[in-house]
This record gives structure tokens, C-alpha cells and sequence, in this order.
């Protein structure tokens, strides 16, 4: 009898412990694969996984870092017209980094571009454009900031030469050049729009390298987006408000997303400046935010100021457009095609494709000069590349090949000469 009782027993506990089981394991419990959790999110990781997230926006890394160095540490060079600047340290360490700024301290850098002591800063930091950044932006940038990894590392002083290195020259530059102020929608634009326009006057910082800069490292907020060389880099920022250079206008709306977040797009592929960018910053953009910024560069005022070039500006000797072409078919077509249209996205066309006819032929010639990958990104992580030829092209060589692709295939470009691929030889590649 005691027996009979202990295994009932025994079958009464185990089937109500397989009834827990399953119980436990009924759909509604687990996760479906690929599908977040509903549990409540720790509201302080959401700030900060928010603030990492604005900080690649605002590319933060790729100037606050150096090339082998801890991530926002500083001591990275910039070359200026006006000498060296080397970019703080930006870790929550207690002694060189910002580790006793508070969120207040933050905004106002971010707002007004002066530092927690009172302290200036020069315009290599785009405050100019940051100050349009919202408060709650900023606030969640400065939290993923401060949980990082502190490094102690000493911020170096900066080698302007005289009279730039007196700060209080730079009353004057924020008299000419700096608004302060947040980002204000548009009441006529709709949400994506206001978005795209919050991200490229904001945190993307556009107009910094695609607008010209002046003697005075100012520029002209009604020549925004019309173009320029980046200072000390040697690259040439397009127009992006002239179809004749990297105007918008015409593109869809998809080319230009994949463009900045991908890297390549049947348009065009990003080199240079522009590369460094998509790959620390614009590739980790989600879609709907890349999608906006496409929205709203596309619609930018067109304004050609420039009109094309004469057919006399357009003229080549047959000589060297026979050297060209002969340097084209051994050494381009293979990837660009006999007629230079390419296979896109992974070998850019060359036939109607601005960047070549720009005014400027100076991404060009570095182009043949340096060669140059596209990012690595997530959505194109093995990039095809060009390789330089600064090796087997001498000067003239070199100037009929840049020649002969600016105005082939009725390109409105003009030619070059060999002066100008001389001069930028001697320039390390960026």
C-alpha cells in the first residue's frame, strides 16, 4: 500500500511539473526569432545607445581619434591654413578628458562653441552647425560620451602661427560667421523633410566642407552647399546645388540614400573626404534617417551661377587626345568600358557623370594619381577599388588620360595640363 502511494505519488509531481513546462514553453513566453523582447528597456542604456547613435550622426569619432590611437582620446592633427589644431580629449577621464563637464557644460560647447572653462573655440569644431542640435540630442550624446572608456592622455596644445593663436580674434570670426541657435522646422516642409534638414545643417555638418571657405576660414551662408576646396585636405567638395557638379536634382531619391550610406549607388561612389565619412558615420544611419537627409538634399535650390564652358574652353589638340585614349584602353576600360559607362555600382561610369566634367579636375587627377577605394560598409563590405598610377604615367601622361575622360563621350568638361598633375604629385594622398 505505501508503495502504490509513493508512485501516485511520484506521477501526481511530475505531471505537474510538466504541466510548468509547458507551461513555460507556450508561444506568447519566448521571443520569436529575430523579434525584440517586450521586457522594459533600462532607461539609461536607451539614452545612451541614443547618444552613441547621434554620435556617429555627428561623426564625432573620426576627428576626436587618432589613425592608431583610443577612441576619443584626442591628439589628432588638423592642418589648417593658419597651422596644427590638435583635438581634445573627449573620454570622461577626470584630469584631460571632459569627465567633470556636466550635461550643461556640454550643451553650451555644443551651443554657443565655448568650453566649460570659457574658453573659445576655433571653428575646426563645427559649432557653427552643431548649435542647432536640440538639447535632448545633446544631453544623450554627452551621456554615451561619459560611459566610455576614461583615457588619461594629456591634450596637446595647438601650433597657430601669430596672430591665430590670440583667441580673442575669434570675437570677430563669430561676429561675421557664427548664428547660434537650434534646428526650427519648417512649417511648410513636411516630417521627413524637418528631419533631413535637422541632420545635414546639424550633426551631419555638411555645409562645412561643401560650402567655399574664405581667408578667413569663414564661409557665406548664402553660397551654402555651392561647393569648395577643403582646406589643407586638397580634395574639391562638389556643388550640390548645380547639376553641372554633384546637383541632386536629377538623381532618385534611392541613389542618393545608397550614395550615403552605402558608399556606391549608380550614380557615382563616394572617394576621399567623402568616403571617410559614409564609413564612420552615414553607414550606421538608420534607412528612414538616411532616406530624409536624400529628401532634403535633393530639394535644394538649384543656383548654376557658372554658365558651361565654350567649345573654345573645350578644345583639345588630336595629339593628345590620341594619348589619352590610348592610355584609356589599356588601362581604364577594362573597368569603365571602351565608352566609359561603367559597371555601376561597383565601377562608376565615367560618360556623364559631373564629378569628371566638374570645373574643378582636382578629385580627378588624384583619382589617377592615388587610386582610391569606396567604404567598407554593411551593406557593401568588399568595396572594389581603383589603383594608382602616379607610378607608370608621367606628368603629360597623366594630363591626357584626365583630359581625354572630361571630355569624351560628350563630357563638358575642359582639359587639363601638366602643371596642374605636378602640383598635386607632390601632395601625400588624404
Amino acid at each position: 500500500m505505501k508503495l502504490a502511494f509513493k508512485i501516485l505519488l511520484a506521477l501526481v509531481v511530475l505531471a505537474v511539473a510538466g504541466a510548468a513546462v509547458l507551461w513555460w514553453l507556450r508561444p506568447s513566453a519566448l521571443p520569436e526569432p529575430g523579434r525584440a523582447s517586450t521586457a522594459p528597456k533600462d532607461a539609461t542604456t536607451e539614452v545612451i545607445n541614443r547618444g552613441e547613435y547621434l554620435a556617429r550622426a555627428g561623426d564625432c569619432v573620426a576627428c576626436h581619434t587618432e589613425p592608431t590611437g583610443k577612441p576619443f582620446a584626442g591628439g589628432r592633427a588638423m592642418p589648417t591654413p593658419f597651422g596644427a589644431l590638435f583635438v581634445p580629449n573627449i573620454t570622461p577621464d577626470d584630469e584631460t578628458g571632459i569627465g567633470r563637464w556636466t550635461p550643461d557644460d556640454f550643451y553650451r560647447m555644443m551651443h554657443t562653441g565655448v568650453s566649460k572653462d570659457g574658453t573659445l573655440l576655433y571653428p575646426a569644431m563645427p559649432f557653427a552647425s552643431y548649435t542647432k542640435v536640440t538639447r535632448a540630442d545633446s544631453d544623450a550624446i554627452f551621456a554615451y560620451l561619459m560611459s566610455v572608456t576614461p583615457v588619461r592622455q594629456q591634450n596637446r596644445p595647438h601650433e597657430l602661427k601669430f596672430p591665430f593663436n590670440n583667441r580673442e580674434l575669434l570675437i570677430g570670426w563669430r561676429t561675421l560667421y557664427f548664428k547660434e541657435g537650434e534646428f526650427i522646422p519648417d512649417p511648410k516642409q513636411n516630417a521627413e523633410w524637418n528631419r533631413g534638414a535637422y541632420l545635414v545643417q546639424g550633426l551631419g555638418h555638411c555645409a562645412m566642407c561643401h560650402t567655399a571657405i574664405n581667408a578667413l576660414g569663414g564661409s557665406s551662408e548664402s553660397k551654402a552647399f555651392e561647393g569648395g576646396m577643403i582646406p589643407n585636405q586638397n580634395w574639391y567638395a562638389p556643388s550640390l546645388t548645380s547639376n553641372r557638379e554633384a546637383g541632386l536634382g536629377n538623381w532618385e531619391i534611392q541613389e542618393i540614400a545608397d550614395l550615403l550610406q552605402v558608399g556606391v549607388s549608380h550614380r557615382g561612389t563616394t572617394y576621399g573626404p567623402m568616403a571617410e565619412v559614409v564609413y564612420n558615420s552615414l553607414q550606421y544611419l538608420s534607412d528612414e534617417d538616411v532616406k530624409a537627409m536624400a529628401v532634403y538634399l535633393r530639394a535644394l535650390p538649384q543656383r548654376d551661377s557658372e554658365p558651361p564652358p565654350t567649345s573654345q574652353a573645350r578644345l583639345v589638340s588630336p595629339s593628345v587626345m590620341e594619348t589619352g585614349r590610348k592610355i584609356y584602353s589599356t588601362q581604364c576600360a577594362m573597368c569603365h568600358g571602351e565608352e566609359g559607362k561603367g559597371h555601376p555600382p561597383s565601377f562608376p561610369p565615367l560618360a556623364g557623370n559631373q564629378s569628371i566634367t566638374m570645373a574643378s579636375p582636382v578629385n580627378s587627377i588624384r583619382m589617377v594619381l592615388n587610386g582610391g577605394y569606396a567604404p567598407g560598409t554593411r551593406k557593401n563590405p568588399r568595396p572594389h577599388g581603383m589603383p594608382p598610377f602616379s607610378h607608370i604615367l608621367d606628368d603629360e601622361e597623366a594630363a591626357a588620360v584626365v583630359t581625354y575622360i572630361r571630355v569624351a563621350w560628350d563630357n563638358s568638361g575642359t582639359p587639363v595640363d601638366a602643371s596642374q598633375i605636378s602640383e598635386l604629385r607632390k601632395l601625400l594622398p588624404e
